[in-house]
C-alpha cells in the first residue's frame, strides 16, 4: 500500500526535506542523502551495477520541488540534478531505511577513497552497489 504524506516540508536552513504521514510517522531526509540516493539513471544506472556513487555532496541543497502526478516528488538540487523522480513508496523506502542506507553510502564511499565534501577527491563511473 502506497504511503503518500499528508504534508511536505522543504527545510532550508536545517537541509532537511520533512514527511509527516496521517498516521504520525515523520521523516527527515537530509539534502546530501536524497541527493545520493536519487532515484536517476545519472546515480542508479540502467541496469545492475551500472550506478554513479555520488560524491562531494555534502553542502547540496534542494531548491526546489514539483509534484508528479499524484505519485512522486521531483526534486531540484543545487548542483543542477533534477531528473530523479522520488515516489511516495521510494520516500518511504528511504524514510524506514534512511540509517541502513546512508552506513551503506559511507561504506561505499570510504572503500573508493571518495569524499563527501565538494573539494575531496572524485570519482568518475564506477559502481554504485545495492
Amino acid at each position: 500500500m502506497t504511503q503518500r504524506p499528508s504534508d511536505i516540508r522543504i527545510r532550508k536552513q536545517s537541509r532537511l526535506l520533512q514527511l509527516d504521514y496521517d498516521d504520525g510517522t515523520r521523516f527527515e531526509l537530509p539534502f546530501e542523502f536524497l541527493r545520493v540516493w536519487s532515484p536517476s539513471a545519472e546515480v542508479r544506472g540502467h541496469g545492475a551495477g551500472s550506478g554513479t556513487l555520488q560524491t562531494g555532496k555534502k553542502d547540496v541543497v534542494v531548491t526546489g520541488a514539483d509534484m508528479v502526478g499524484n505519485y512522486a516528488l521531483k526534486l531540484n538540487f543545487s548542483d543542477g540534478h533534477d531528473s530523479g523522480l522520488f515516489t511516495w513508496d521510494y520516500l518511504w523506502d528511504l524514510g524506514q531505511n534512511q540509517q541502513a542506507y546512508w552506513q551503506d553510502y559511507l561504506q561505499r564511499l570510504e572503500a573508493s577513497g571518495g569524499s563527501r565534501e565538494a573539494g575531496g577527491p572524485q570519482l568518475f563511473g564506477g559502481p554504485q552497489g545495492g
